[in-house]
């Protein structure tokens, strides 16, 4: 088995098994740690012996001896197996393969995502924790996406876990009464896993479809426990709208194709329509969130036949409207480019200028990579070549960084 074929399995079984091993033991490091145990044993054992039949069943089995193999082995070990065999069902207890399974009859992916939000966590611990947990992300990967130095990330990720041990925070999915104050944490999580999955910031592609499917998975779960929940409505619908371009934005080589030059046929008609849909309902009631509102956006962009006819005025206030309630230089970009497509690329760039000043973003490779854009619009080709350049430099998902610098050596 090769490398990239055991990352692929262990990033769709990682979640699953971690979520098997806290429902059965509870302790959420001493779980993770055997987790990678597990992993560690597959990694030597599956290239040589080949994939078993159940990779998740195998993982949870390994994962489950070690960690009742390390309670075993400290002073505490009578006080530990009585507590592993309280909160253990009796027809659960792990004696080997034959009985372990694969987690298969419960969904607990959702349970810990909602642990992981838990209350007394703060916001960016819950969003970082569960990305590790969850998704299987590396703590480099979720430090890019905070754009913060890794082993601060890694310091807030074990804060957050002892957190968690020390008020004794439940493995189950809380009362509907409990859940309006973790949502919100828990909406936040599932659209940074999607963005990574759609976008990914490492490695030679585009695009994690196993990502992709578990973000909106979880999230159809989600909006379910909350169908008046405009957010979580808005939320499956921004990330139907996103996954429907997928089938075109990748050309036969592998390489990136812009929003603009893709081929709209390819769209998939169905994830697309239910998107819509879901906007549709939502959107006129109530408090209008920022999920909400980039669906809204992706929605405009749906509904055009071709870029030439996108309704870029009516983007440009939907992006001011999401500036207004939810800042960040993400937004920021979009919003210039909007701006550029309504009242010219010189007043595009002219919004840029806050970001390119702050040391933080200056280091962001999109913020680069738009302003070579509307430079190129504005007709300075060689600024914009220039721009895209450095855009690649900084880039670190391959794909974007071929894209690039074509366009840094292009016409």
């Amino acid at each position: 088995m090769t490398e990239g074929g055991l990352e692929r399995v262990w990033r769709e079984c990682a979640p699953d098994v971690l979520a098997a091993l806290m429902r059965r033991y509870g302790d959420f490091d001493a779980a993770e740690d055997a987790v990678q145990e597990a992993l560690l044993a597959a990694a030597r054992q599956w290239p040589t012996e080949g994939l078993p039949d159940n990779p998740k069943g195998w993982l949870i089995t390994v994962a489950s001896r070690r960690l009742v193999d390390q309670w075993r082995s400290e002073r505490a070990r009578a006080d530990r197996e009585q507590l592993v065999a309280e909160r253990t069902p009796a027809d659960e207890l792990v004696s080997g393969p034959a009985d372990v399974g694969d987690g298969s009859a419960h969904d607990d992916s959702l349970a810990l995502l909602l642990l992981c939000c838990h209350p007394a966590l703060r916001r960016p611990s819950q969003v970082a924790l569960t990305l590790r947990a969850v998704s299987g992300l590396t703590t480099a990967q979720i430090a890019r996406a905070f754009l913060v130095p890794e082993s601060t990330m890694a310091q807030r990720i074990s804060r957050a876990k002892g957190r968690l041990r020390q008020v004794n925070a439940p493995f189950a999915v809380p009362e509907v009464s409990e859940l309006p104050g973790r949502v919100s944490a828990a909406q936040d999580v599932l659209y940074l896993l999607f963005t990574e999955s759609h976008t990914s910031t490492t490695g030679p592609g585009l695009y994690d479809p196993v990502l992709a499917d578990e973000a909106i998975r979880l999230t159809r779960r989600l909006h379910a426990l909350l169908p008046e929940d405009g957010e979580a409505s808005g939320l499956l619908a921004l990330m139907l709208l996103t996954d429907a371009r997928r089938p075109a934005r990748t050309g036969p080589d592998g390489a990136l194709v812009p929003l603009g030059e893709q081929d709209r046929t390819l769209w998939d008609q169905v994830r697309m329509h239910e998107g819509i849909r879901l906007v549709e309902e939502t959107l006129p009631f109530g408090y209008v969130g920022p999920f909400q509102l980039q669906a809204a956006i992706a929605a405009v962009h749906a509904e055009a036949a071709s870029a030439e006819e996108t309704d870029w005025a009516q983007i440009e206030i939907l992006y001011r409207m999401l500036c207004g309630i939810a800042p960040s230089p993400v937004v920021t970009l979009n919003h210039a480019v909007a701006v550029a497509m309504v009242d010219g690329p010189t007043a595009g760039l002219d919004l840029l200028q806050p970001l390119l000043r702050d040391a933080q973003t200056h280091r962001y490779h999109r913020l680069h990579a738009v302003r070579a854009h509307l430079l190129e619009m504005d007709g300075r080709a060689d600024e914009a070549r220039a721009g895209y350049a450095l855009a690649a430099g900084l880039a670190t998902s391959i794909p974007e960084q071929r894209y690039l610098n074509a366009k840094a050596t292009g016409p």
